[in-house]
């Protein structure tokens, strides 16, 4: 109360906030002069400025006449720097240093708390700053003398030199191609020294006109530092408490980032991460956990976070698995990117990732085999999407990493069923693109959701096997019976024993029948499709009833044809695979579990229109006898039948080829340009991409 006392207020002045300049008012500090001269005295011959970078130059007149400047250091310098020609393009027309440009440059980054004021009749009329601009000479006339300089040099020393000298030094020069640019490479480069120059220097310079002190149009334009309504209701913001006014005065003063500790790119501190909007905070996290419950994601975020603000951006960016969130595969791999393994595109690694994202959406296990037989991709892509969501269990696969959160699936049922439709549009999506089985499709049954799984011994498996079998074996001896009697009824003539046809046999020295003994469980009780008796001996090793031999055949064919019209080309090994996978799929009894051997199953491959494609390997591959056996399915039918045909004879002569040689040897084989489109898509059906490399399906050896 004391220090009030001894500081009496003398007077009010009311303050008004002028917003006819915002965002157009700078303030301009140049150099020191002479106190007898005023900047009004000066004659500013042009100005110009760039808006974005808050960047100005000012072209002022030197006063030749005044007894301080140096005359003949002003014809020197015009001389160094034109030379002694003078043309439109002469920095000094006069060939006298009679003029000096000033540069600007900004005297601080945070202008926010700096105004001009005017005050008039009482009143203190504020308007805030956009910028502060500190003006320097600039001395680029001198670069351009120095650039003069070395002409003239360059000139003395070549001007002896004839033609024919100048012919000989011309050199070979060698063209290079640029590698296609990484998402890391192409932000290196947009944020290097040299990329923000090149950026700054496309800007447009905008002309300014420069008006005196004195002038009319300054007088008018000064009028806009006044406020143009006195009312308190266009002056809102000077409406505050003595405590928000001091703030707004004096704000908290921000230690520079430069005396902080450099943290690394990719890391961001919760105090950083609470700084930015709700929605990135959400996926910054969530693609760093990947998998997260949604009660975990509300304690990260803070308390006083709105749960449904949050349920709305979590939709965005991550899709619910059994009651948790999982960041979406689109977030960790964005578009225009490639697998770090196999150099796969961001699109089919999504794809690949969707999938088991679904798989666990059906079953808590997945097995690490199925997905890459499904998704075709390498084995380090397949173990990344599942570290992703779950952990790896010793002879039992991969389970997902959190608990199924009944929590939420209880009080979010709206979202939930929100989220089953989305699956099962991704669903639909997956059975076209990867042509999933119904095994794929039917979640397993398990007997009880409990921690502790049902163990089933061998024999109870033999046993439980046997059991099955005989169900079916009234259903299958009927079958049996009914083909014997067609048989009989449409061959009665020759009265042929049903017993006595036989399948020609092929030696095994030549030939070993196709190993599918891993299907052998799914079939017990069971020799090639039929049930074997101790008194039945009908159908045994082989012997099948006359009528099942064309069916044999055209099952097979079937599934050569409709297989090589998908892949265009495997090798014997793939399509073995294929054969396995198909033969897992087909019912108990079916005429394809008669035995197929290696060299029926490549007989039918030849039958259906494909060719052996003699692939150059090295000489140092480590590939099996059937993974070196390439075949291709010559005519499809399509218009880009010639087009493969071509592709085939040249991988017929090596073992990868640059794409550059693929398009030059189309084009000219088929006559015509091919565009990328059409390139792509003969490289799609017949070819993989390793390493800047083509090579045909199945024959990279890692």
């Amino acid at each position: 109360m004391a220090n009030e006392e001894d500081d009496p207020i003398i007077q009010e002045i009311d303050v008004f906030l002028a917003r006819s300049l915002l965002e157009k008012l700078y303030l301009f500090q140049y150099p020191i002069r002479p106190a007898s001269m005023t900047y009004d005295d000066v004659t500013h011959l042009s100005a110009k400025i760039k808006p974005k970078q808050q960047k100005v130059e000012l072209e002022m007149a030197i006063d030749t006449l005044n007894p301080n400047y140096c005359r003949s250091k002003g014809e020197q310098i015009a001389l160094n720097v034109d030379g002694t020609c003078t043309d439109e393009t002469s920095t000094y027309s006069s060939k006298l240093m009679d003029k000096q440009t000033f540069c600007s440059s900004q005297a601080a980054s945070n202008v926010s708390r700096y105004a001009a004021a005017v005050y008039k009749k009482g009143e203190l009329h504020l308007t805030p700053l956009h910028g502060i601009l500190q003006l320097r000479p600039s001395f680029t006339y001198l670069d351009k003398a120095d650039a003069k300089h070395r002409e003239r040099e360059a000139a003395n020393e070549g001007g002896d030199s004839s033609q024919d000298e100048a012919e000989d030094d011309v050199k070979q020069i060698t063209v290079r191609f640029s590698r296609p640019e990484t998402e890391q490479a192409r932000q290196r480069r947009v944020q290097s020294y040299e990329f923000l120059q090149k950026r700054q220097a496309e800007e447009h310079w905008v002309h300014l006109h420069y008006y005196g002190l004195k002038d009319s149009r300054s007088e008018h334009e000064r009028q806009y530092l006044f406020s143009q309504g006195h009312g308190l209701a266009e002056n809102t913001e000077l409406i505050k408490s003595p405590s928000e006014y001091l703030m707004m005065l004096m704000p908290p003063s921000i230690e520079e980032e430069n005396d902080k500790p450099m943290a690394p790119s990719n890391v961001l501190s919760m105090a950083q991460l609470r700084t930015l909007p709700l929605a990135d905070q959400i996926k910054i996290l969530m693609k760093n956990v990947k998998v997260m419950p949604f009660a975990n994601l509300m304690s990260l975020l803070g308390s006083g976070t709105d749960s449904t603000a949050v349920l709305r951006c979590i939709q965005q960016v991550a899709m619910l698995v059994q009651g948790n969130w999982v960041v979406k595969s689109d977030v960790l791999y964005p578009k225009d990117t490639s697998s770090p393994h196999s150099g796969v595109p961001a699109e089919v690694l999504c794809r690949g990732r969707d999938f088991v994202m679904w798989k666990f959406t059906q079953d808590r296990w997945v097995v690490r085999k199925e997905v890459a037989a499904v998704t075709k991709l390498c084995p380090e892509d397949v173990k990344d999407f599942l570290e992703h969501m779950s952990v790896a269990r010793i002879n039992k696969g991969w389970e997902f990493m959190l608990p199924y959160d009944e929590d939420f699936v209880k009080k979010h049922p709206d979202i939930v069923q929100r989220q089953h439709m989305l699956w099962m549009g991704i669903q639909a999506k997956l059975e076209k693109v990867y042509n999933l089985l119904k095994e794929h499709l039917t979640p397993k049954k398990q007997e009880a959701q409990s921690a502790h799984p049902l163990l089933v011994s061998g024999e109870q498996r033999v046993n439980m096997a046997k059991a099955k079998v005989k169900q079916n074996y009234g259903q299958l001896e009927k079958e049996f019976q009914k083909q014997k009697t067609e048989m009989k009824s449409n061959d009665a003539s020759a009265k042929t024993d049903v017993s006595n046809i036989r399948i020609k046999e092929e030696p095994l020295s030549d030939e070993e029948p196709m190993d599918t003994s891993a299907y052998e469980g799914m079939n017990n009780g069971v020799v090639n499709g039929l049930h074997v008796e101790e008194d039945s001996t009908d159908a045994l090793n082989g012997h099948l009833p006359g009528g099942c031999i064309d069916r044999v055949a055209q099952e097979l064919k079937a599934f050569v044809s409709s297989t090589f019209k998908k892949q265009f080309v495997l090798t014997l090994s793939e399509l073995k695979r294929l054969f396995n996978l198909h033969l897992a799929s087909l019912p108990p009894g079916h005429t394809l579990f008669s035995g197929i051997s290696d060299k029926m199953l490549q007989d039918m491959v030849l039958d259906t229109g494909c060719k052996q494609i003699l692939v150059p390997f090295p000489p140092q591959t480590a590939a099996s006898p059937d993974e070196l056996k390439v075949y291709a399915l010559w005519e499809a039918g399509d218009t880009y039948d010639q087009h493969r045909q071509v592709l085939l004879e040249i991988f017929s002569k090596n073992y990868r080829v640059r794409r550059n040689v693929i398009q030059n040897q189309l084009s000219q084989e088929c006559g015509e340009d091919l565009n990328k489109q059409e390139v792509d898509r003969v490289l799609k059906d017949c070819c993989v991409s390793y390493g800047g490399m083509w090579y045909l399906k199945g024959t990279v050896q890692s």
